[in-house]
Formats: C-alpha cells, structure tokens, sequence
C-alpha cells in the first residue's frame, strides 16, 4: 500500500488533471487538505511539497498553494529547489547569563541553510500560544521553541505533537509527553557542583531554588543535588533548602530579605548553590547586607554566569554548552524535514568553571589552655 501523503498526492493531482483547481487557482491549504483527507499535518505538507516537485503547483509563502500552468513548471520546480526551509523560534527573553548564546548558536547554524524568524514570550504561556499560531498562520516550515513554562502543556505544542509537525523544545520538556528536544545534562551538573563543594570542605550547603520549581530543568537538578548528597553519604536537610525566591525584577527587594532570613536562621551554612545565575546575584547581595563576604564567609555555586574580562569578578559556575544546544536544535529541525517528527531528548554537558565566590572550608577547633 502507498504512503498516505502519496495518496492524498494522487488525488489531489487528479483534482488538478480534472480541472477542478484551474491554472492560477488557489488550492487548499495544508490544514484544510489534513481536515478533508482525515490525516495529520505533515502529511498533507508531504503531498503538497510533492506537487510542487512534479510541476502542479507551486507556493507563496503567506499566500497559499496556486496551480501551475505548463510555462510555469520548470521555473517554479527550478525556484523550489532554491529555497530555503523558515524556522520560527520562540524564546521567553534575552539574558546575558543564558540564552543569549543559544540563540547567536541557531542563527549561526542556520546560516545558508534556512531562514529563521524570532518572537519574544516574555515567559507568558498566552503570548507563546500567540506566537506559536502566529508563525504557523504564516507557514513556517519547522519551530524551535524555549517553552514559557513546563509543568503545564501548552496547548499549541500538543497539537504539533499530534500533527506531527516539526519542533524542537530548547532547555525544556514535558513530563509523560514525547517531544523532540535539545537541554542540558542538569542532573549530572548539578551534581557535579554539589561534589566540588563536598571536595573543598563544605558539609553544610543551603540550596536556593526558584519558587516555580517544577520547570523540568529545576527538578532534574534538584534530583542531582539529592543525588550527590546521597554518594557522599550526607542526609538531605530540606531545612536548608530555600525555594520560594520569585527571581523576578518586582521582588529583587523581597527576595534578598528573604535569603537574609534564611541566612539567619541556618548560621551554619558555609556554602550556597543558587539553581539559576539570578538567584546567585540576589544571594550574594544578602551576604554582603549581613556584613559578611563572599566568599571568605560564604561560598556562593550557580548554574551559569555572564561571560567576563579575565580581570573581573565572577561567579564559580556549571556552564551549559549554549551553541551546542543552538546548534543541535537547528539540526534536528533539518532532518526532521526529511524523516518527519522524532521524540528523542537530547542532553548537552555542562562544564564547571572556577570563579571567585568559592573558596574551600576548614573546620576550626579551638580549646582553652
């Protein structure tokens, strides 16, 4: 039996041989060809792509599909092997700390090979629903989207799931949801970095962790922490565990008082891993508030840190490869052109990079004479 997208090739071609769509006519769209044949997206974008090949018809981006008359064929099948595939990408902002370098990596990746179009979330699941309909409406061939938030699905990413249209989720990933995607490695990050504390003397480590945990990318490193706290045979102390830090712009104020507090009430603490660089920005002011220093009082760990001059100051950091994650992203996207979706989760190695607000703990016992 044919594949599906070559049936629905052969009646369409047919409406076309017949004269039902006339030279110049518009055709249907890909969703109005899914919705009549009762098959998914990509199939209808199969068939489609497969007339325009063969010389039928050919395609105006943001227009539609229109027939070709026999003039026509070998400049538009000429003009149709030149084009290039657009990818939209979605991403929630721009941050010196991360993110910035995926998107530098995409447009790097993407270069003479397919065009790309970006559109901001600002971490608003409505705003990326928008987007995500927006650039379909105007016929994108493929997205790569940085998901506003994790622990709910978005509708419009399930819907591409189901009509097995290309994307690619960056940083993120859905629980019990089968979804291409390109992140970091954080279990093993963050369990990395709980280590390195562990090696330089540090026995008590407060984590600080950002009040919308369930992202994916939060509890994946949380299950590092635990993780390593299990191989080095210390029992997790939740106490210790700071996790309702909002880490946006309007609670910077309420958020360093709150880690002060923290700082309070666990004085034993003598090293901090913030789950994210914003975190680790907030916890550094807190100590200094407290008249203490970072890190001859208290040495502060994050998840990444702004690219600096050699002679600056800088966090101790797990770094995420951002132009691996841009790049493997744009490539998955590319083949996915030509084999149709995958589910595959893709995981990228963060590397650990040394900075100034660690130094290693030494207990000090002191005795009368």
């Amino acid at each position: 039996m044919r594949a599906l997208y070559e049936q629905v090739y052969e009646s369409l071609k047919q409406d076309i041989l017949s004269l039902k769509y006339k030279t110049g006519e518009k055709i249907p769209s890909e969703k109005e060809i899914a919705e009549a044949f009762s098959v998914s997206r990509i199939t209808s974008k199969k068939a489609l792509e497969k007339l325009v090949q063969e010389g039928f018809v050919y395609r105006q981006r943001g227009k539609g599909t229109f027939v070709l008359n026999t003039s026509q064929v070998s400049d538009h099948i000429e003009e149709k092997n030149q084009t290039k595939p657009v990818f939209g990408l979605i991403v929630p902002n721009f941050a010196d700390s991360y993110g910035t370098g995926i998107i530098e990596a995409i447009e790097e990746e993407a270069d003479g090979k397919c065009f790309i179009m970006l559109k901001r979330s600002h971490g608003i699941p409505e705003r990326e629903e928008k987007a995500i309909k927006e650039l379909l409406a105007f016929g994108v061939d493929g997205l790569i989207v940085f998901p506003a938030k994790s622990e709910h699905y978005s509708l419009e990413i399930m819907k591409m799931i189901v009509n097995k249209f290309p994307f690619v989720l960056i940083d993120r990933s859905f629980k019990g949801i089968a979804a291409p995607s390109v992140s970091s490695d954080n279990f093993n990050a963050a369990k990395k970095g709980i280590k390195y504390l562990f090696d330089i003397g540090h026995e008590h480590i407060g984590i600080l962790i950002p009040e919308d945990f369930e992202i994916t990318t939060i509890e994946e490193r949380l299950n590092g922490v635990v993780s390593a706290f299990a191989e080095n045979e210390v029992s997790v102390n939740k106490a210790y565990w700071c996790d309702t830090i909002k880490r946006v712009p309007t609670t910077e104020k309420r958020d360093i008082e709150l880690i002060k507090q923290y700082l309070i009430e666990n004085p034993d603490l003598t090293a901090l891993m913030a789950l994210e660089y914003k975190i680790a920005v907030l916890a550094k002011i807190a100590v200094e508030q407290l008249d203490k220093k970072v890190p001859e009082d208290i040495s502060i760990l994050s998840f990444d840190s702004p690219a600096l001059g050699s002679m600056e100051w800088s966090f101790t950091h797990l770094k995420q490869n951002e132009g691996e994650i841009g790049r493997r992203a744009v490539q998955k996207l590319l083949k996915m052109q030509e084999n149709g979706l995958e589910s595959e989760k893709e995981e990228i190695k963060a590397t650990f990079h040394e900075g100034n607000s660690t130094q290693p703990h030494v207990n000090v016992i002191t005795s009368e004479l």
